[in-house]
């Protein structure tokens, strides 16, 4: 049985972040997150509110542990202290509008894991405002649109984690093609042997694959980008303005690798994201090898103790369509 955190466990990290009167009322523990825990705090004193704590602690991760993961691999798991606080400096310096942080410790004095405290944005996510109030949607997806633009108009030669880069390492592989290749294939041998429909098409889809792949042009330049941009991971703040969330994997990368996400995730709302100048080739590619990871990793994750279970074998379920949809000509 996992132990999550608690009032108490808390209560040291809150005072550190707001002083020595806060005392903790009340703790939340956010639904959704599978590689940290996140935590609505309640506070009473002086400077009485309610905040954000991300923790990083192991039994915080859903994920199945992976032996001999390459640290540097744009797709390694982006999860710690470090990425996040290099994705917040990045995007602040931007003007790219992320929760505020009040307190950053990796010293394990007040709490047994790196842990961050930010602020609680009170608007809710941009995914129950598209359900909840359409009206103001457009608002917010203009303000979106326009972040993503300044986030992807920000060039690199080399591709990678900006964690990697900054710290002056190299990211692995040849190019994103290449990398996103890779790992579609691998996804489809996973993906095979979870998924009878998967297994039945996978001569067929790797064949597909390495046809998209030999389309794709190369390419000297990458834009910033999120990595995993749905509605759920950007909040909306008291003026209508988005917030992104969950910025651990914020990296210069295709962005194309983006924009499939983004179409993916918003639907029938991407139009008010898309932009002109897009690679097809890349799109083609990275729309199957997108279909497939979100077969894959769904069910590698249920391979543990995930417990939104049903969600999970949803999304496998309908990207498996979908990927097969993808051969018909």
């Amino acid at each position: 049985m996992r132990q999550f955190t608690d009032s108490e466990a808390l209560s040291g990290i809150v005072q550190e972040a707001l002083g020595a009167g806060a005392r903790v009322v009340g703790v939340d523990r956010l639904r959704g997150g599978s590689k940290k825990g996140v935590y609505r705090v309640h506070t009473s004193g002086s400077r009485a509110a309610s905040l954000i704590v991300y923790s990083w602690a192991k039994a915080e991760n859903f994920w199945p542990a992976v032996e001999a993961i390459d640290v540097t691999h744009p797709f390694a798991p982006a999860s710690g202290l470090v990425p996040f606080l290099a994705a917040q400096r990045r995007l602040d310096g931007l003007g790219v509008r992320v929760p505020r942080v009040l307190l950053a410790d990796d010293s394990r004095r007040c709490y047994p894991a790196d842990v961050a405290v930010v602020e609680d944005v009170a608007g809710g996510t941009l995914e129950a405002l598209l359900k909840a109030d359409p009206a103001r949607a457009p608002h917010a997806l203009s303000k979106l649109a326009a972040m993503l633009d300044v986030m992807h108009r920000q060039h690199s030669q080399h591709y990678g984690r900006v964690d990697v880069l900054e710290r002056g390492d190299r990211a692995s592989g040849d190019s994103c093609e290449q990398l996103v290749l890779e790992r579609a294939i691998e996804d489809l041998a996973e993906a095979a042997e979870r998924d009878p429909s998967i297994g039945s098409a996978a001569a067929s889809l790797h064949d597909r694959l390495q046809e998209l792949a030999t389309r794709v042009a190369p390419r000297t330049q990458h834009g910033l980008i999120h990595g995993e941009l749905g509605p759920d991971h950007v909040l909306v703040d008291a003026s209508g303005h988005p917030v992104l969330i969950d910025i651990e994997g914020l990296m210069f990368f295709d962005v194309e690798w983006e924009h499939v996400f983004l179409q993916l995730r918003f639907g029938d709302r991407y139009p008010a994201l898309s932009r002109p100048g897009l690679d097809p080739a890349r799109l083609d590619l990275y729309m199957l090898a997108m279909r497939l990871s979100l077969v894959a990793g769904p069910l590698r994750l249920l391979d543990g103790d995930f417990p939104y279970r049903t969600v999970m074998q949803e999304i496998a379920e309908h990207n498996a369509k979908e990927a097969l949809a993808l051969l018909a000509p």
